[in-house]
């Protein structure tokens, strides 16, 4: 078996054991996660990096680096109130970014990604609902609602772009890329809906939320994997 392979095995029983973690709500259960969630994505990154198929894809790199501001963020997420949120948003945003260069570097270049039906789709559910959950974020801290805004266009961006990939990349590539940027997508608008729309929301929207992010960072580190074939 090779070290790539046992690193996303290994990635696979770190994100099933944090998913479980996240939806209790002892006191044990969030202690331990701060061991396994800040060990998802260098066990990730670590598979990526070692896998021989990704020697040559164009967006290795790319990906590489967004797995670096996706950690920032699951550690400042550990945190606790506004100042913790924004901080790890801010983390993310900075991941969705790289994954935005990379997308938009290999691109579909035959049709402007305005002409795409999914980019459309995504820009208008992101108008219909990003402002209201960065309204409702700021009548609890004026800066995090600016923040959560412009981290939610990046999200929109990140997850349009992974859907118009350059047709001469793996169509495996293409679709799995596209499947995770979708699925972080629906990950995080849970994750916005429980902590700023949904009053006493149930600890176990925690696991939707983890279940969903750490299988969105799979996609799209396989697809970029295979996208070097």
């Amino acid at each position: 078996m090779r070290t790539s392979t046992k690193l996303k095995l290994a990635y696979v029983a770190l994100a099933a054991a944090d998913t479980a973690l996240a939806g209790s709500s002892r006191r044990w259960a969030h202690q331990v996660r701060h061991v396994t969630k800040p060990l998802l994505l260098p066990t990730l990154g670590s598979a990526l990096a070692t896998d021989p198929r990704a020697a040559r894809s164009p967006l290795r790199a790319s990906t590489l680096a967004a797995q670096v501001g996706g950690w920032g963020g699951d550690v400042l997420l550990l945190g606790e109130g506004e100042r913790a949120f924004a901080a790890g948003a801010t983390s993310f945003g900075v991941g969705h970014l790289a994954y935005v260069t990379g997308f938009l570097r290999h691109r579909d270049r035959r049709t402007p990604i305005t002409a795409s039906r999914t980019a459309r789709v995504i820009g208008g559910l992101w108008a219909a609902s990003g402002p209201v959950v960065a309204a409702r974020a700021a009548t609890r801290e004026p800066r995090l609602g600016a923040t959560l805004l412009g981290y939610s266009g990046l999200l929109a961006a990140m997850a349009a772009t992974a859907s118009h990939l350059d047709p001469a990349l793996p169509r495996d590539a293409r679709l799995l890329t596209a499947a995770g940027g979708a699925m972080f997508l629906a990950s995080d608008a849970v994750l916005g809906a429980r902590t700023f729309l949904l009053p006493n929301a149930p600890e176990r929207l925690e696991s939707v939320v983890m279940a969903t992010y750490t299988g969105a960072q799979l996609l799209l580190a396989e697809g970029a994997a295979r996208a070097g074939r």
